[in-house]
């Protein structure tokens, strides 16, 4: 295998992990979001936005990683640092999101929470 095949394998490998993690991920965020956003458009919007966050970032840190030209090994271990940065890029993405959707979740609980009504309930009254 040449430089190039290694690449592009590691970017290949890199897409596979990060959509399966976002079709893992989906139903949960949908729903979380549905709650979150009051209608259901909105959530589209944002697992849209989710789903574009979470699988750009490990591709850009997978690309990141160009391996060196030299032996089979020095090429399987650039192949092995790309995925693995591609990986943190994935985690990082998805705390990133969860760090936001944690803080809308706190801040629509607080707030039903001082007005003594359930959430979906106050997000029919205020429009959402």
């Amino acid at each position: 295998m040449n430089e190039i095949t290694m690449f592009l394998v590691g970017l290949a490998v890199t897409i596979l992990v990060t959509t399966a993690a976002l079709r893992y991920l989906q139903p949960h965020m949908k729903t979380i979001l549905i709650e979150l956003c009051g209608t259901e458009e909105r959530a589209r919007f944002w697992t849209s936005f989710s789903n574009v966050t979470l699988f750009l970032t490990p591709l850009i840190f997978a690309l990141r990683i160009q391996p060196e030209s030299g032996t089979l090994a020095t090429l399987i271990y650039a192949m092995s640092d790309q995925i693995s940065l591609a990986l943190l890029g994935l985690v990082l993405a998805i705390g990133i999101v969860g760090i936001i959707i944690g803080r809308f979740i706190r801040l629509r609980r607080d707030d039903t929470a001082s007005t003594g009504q359930t959430p979906e309930r106050a997000g029919l009254q205020q429009g959402r």
